[in-house]
């Protein structure tokens, strides 16, 4: 599965105008962009994936173009898919990755696995 590389590329310059370090990693058939080394937002084929603070994701579940994340067959609170109309403008993309960016500090990181 292929990513959007320009959503990927308005992302990264979004990080990069917050002096915010991130890195990129290929997961999910896409493109994570983790910061603190945890998942923070992704971009797959035209959507992106952002995690949000749960307290906030009912509400992000009614704005235009948000839907909830289902890998596994059941909702992931605090992760959220971004349709076009939610992401179209620099705005409003600002406005999804401020919030990620806001609730990464508080964001647990996934258990490393152990090396053998």
């Amino acid at each position: 599965m292929a990513y959007d590389q320009f959503l990927a590329e308005r992302i990264s310059h979004f990080f990069n105008t917050k002096n915010t370090l991130f890195n990129e990693k290929k997961m999910f058939g896409g493109l994570c962009f983790m910061v603190d080394e945890k998942m923070c937002v992704g971009v797959l084929q035209n959507e992106v994936m952002a995690r949000i603070d749960p307290e906030i994701y009912e509400e992000a579940l009614t704005k235009s173009g948000c839907h909830e994340m289902n890998f596994t067959g059941r909702p992931m609170k605090g992760y959220v898919f971004l349709r076009d109309e939610a992401i179209d403008l620099d705005d409003d993309l600002h406005y999804w990755l401020q919030l990620a960016l806001d609730f990464n500090p508080k964001a647990k990181a996934s258990k490393k696995k152990k090396k053998k």
